[in-house]
């Protein structure tokens, strides 16, 4: 064991008692090198968050050319940053006109966690709805609507008034009321193994919230971006959500997170009280400039738009007996074995062979796909023939 690798275990807090533990020296594209050369192609994109693979040099170039002007200036919403400024502006004018108004933060969590208050303060209610098997982050708010009672468990009691429902129940929908101040939900529920919503359910969802005065917040933290084929994955579906949360891809590999709401609603944060919702440094502006950066290169190379024919492509080529089923939208994928210490295995000998994949929380008989959309052909190709050539050798012992 390297004095690295010693040191990581000696102190860094640990997330889990097996953690993968790569020793990656540099990325680059689609690719990660580790302390001995060797690479591995990433197909997780440090869970949703690369889409544009790992130092483009676009993004590289914006974040040395706003360090080079300034770094954090002050808690959030005092000063006027350019960088903050030119970033809410193009993320507003891509979503639907009610949506105007960004909130940035740190990270997905603490945009759930914004959006959640939001609600409330808004609504002056204080139930709040979410659903089986979702996964919104792990702080207490988010943990709170978490669909996932064994993670939740050790840390109750959590938010009061928080319910529960099944997901593409119709039925369920009538247990949202004029009490509930909002219901949170995944386009694509992505922690549950990529569970793609019918749309039925969705445009029932909205319903609902519109005839109870219900905020509908989309969670849009790991499908946002162009992960889906659309920018946004709500806009498979044909609604339109009070609020959305956004994350992951949007900092270009920076951390940064937000939460997006009609002007007239993110108002009521700061008055009654002032700073009714406060972050120091939300919207840091080396993140905003990268997250700019990175929508502007994925909107001129649309990027997005190309991520439904990969999908065809990872569909066609990844076939194996062993494989009981494909699902997800465009390339957030999850592809289902029939047992658990199968999935595991096949995931072991893809790192093993250079590939890297990675399961779901809620969902650890299916094995997480979801690589930089600059992906091409040719490198797809090699990934599912490592992927079937692993689990062929699992299968085979």
């Amino acid at each position: 064991m390297t004095k690295l690798k010693q040191d990581f275990y000696g102190f860094l807090a640990q997330t889990s008692k097996t953690p993968v533990a790569l020793e990656i020296v540099s990325a680059k594209g689609l690719w990660l090198k580790d302390t001995k050369g060797k690479k591995y192609l990433d197909l997780i994109s440090g869970i949703a968050v690369s889409n544009l693979g790992h130092s483009h040099p676009s993004v590289v170039k914006a974040i040395k050319k706003q360090a080079d002007k300034h770094t954090h200036l002050m808690v959030y919403g005092e000063y006027v940053q350019s960088a903050q400024v030119q970033f809410a502006k193009k993320i507003c004018g891509l979503l639907p006109q009610k949506l105007n108004s960004v909130y940035f933060v740190n990270s997905g969590s603490e945009a759930v966690e914004g959006a959640l208050k939001l609600a409330k303060r808004y609504t002056g209610r204080t139930e709040i709805i979410s659903f089986k098997n979702a996964y919104h982050g792990s702080t207490h708010g988010a943990l709170s609507v978490m669909g996932d009672e064994a993670l939740k468990m050790p840390f109750r009691p959590l938010l009061p008034d928080v319910r529960i429902l099944p997901c593409n129940d119709i039925n369920a929908l009538e247990a949202i009321t004029k009490k509930t101040a909002c219901v949170i939900i995944e386009p694509i529920q992505g922690e549950a193994g990529t569970i793609v919503p019918e749309k039925q359910f969705l445009k029932a969802l909205e319903k609902q919230c519109k005839k109870t005065g219900t905020l509908l917040i989309l969670d849009e933290i790991q499908t946002g971006f162009g992960r889906t084929g659309k920018l946004f994955a709500f806009e498979h579906t044909g609604i339109t959500p009070d609020i959305i949360t956004i994350g992951k891809a949007m900092g270009g590999g920076l951390p940064l997170g937000g939460f997006v709401a009609n002007q007239k609603m993110m108002q009521t944060l700061s008055d009654n009280p002032p700073l009714g919702h406060i972050t120091t440094f939300g919207g840091h502006p080396l993140c905003c400039a990268s997250g700019l950066a990175a929508l502007e290169v994925l909107l001129k190379e649309k990027f997005h738009e190309k991520a439904d024919k990969k999908e065809k492509i990872f569909r066609a080529l990844l076939k194996h007996s062993a494989i009981k089923e494909i699902r997800g939208q465009g390339l957030m994928l999850a592809v289902e074995f029939n047992n658990e210490e199968l999935c595991k295995k096949v995931i072991e000998k893809c790192l093993k062979k250079g590939i890297i994949v990675d399961w779901f929380l809620f969902c650890p008989t299916a094995m997480r796909i979801a690589p930089p959309l600059i992906i091409q052909e040719k490198e797809i190709k090699q990934a599912c023939l490592v992927i079937i050539s692993a689990i062929k050798e699992v299968t085979s012992n």
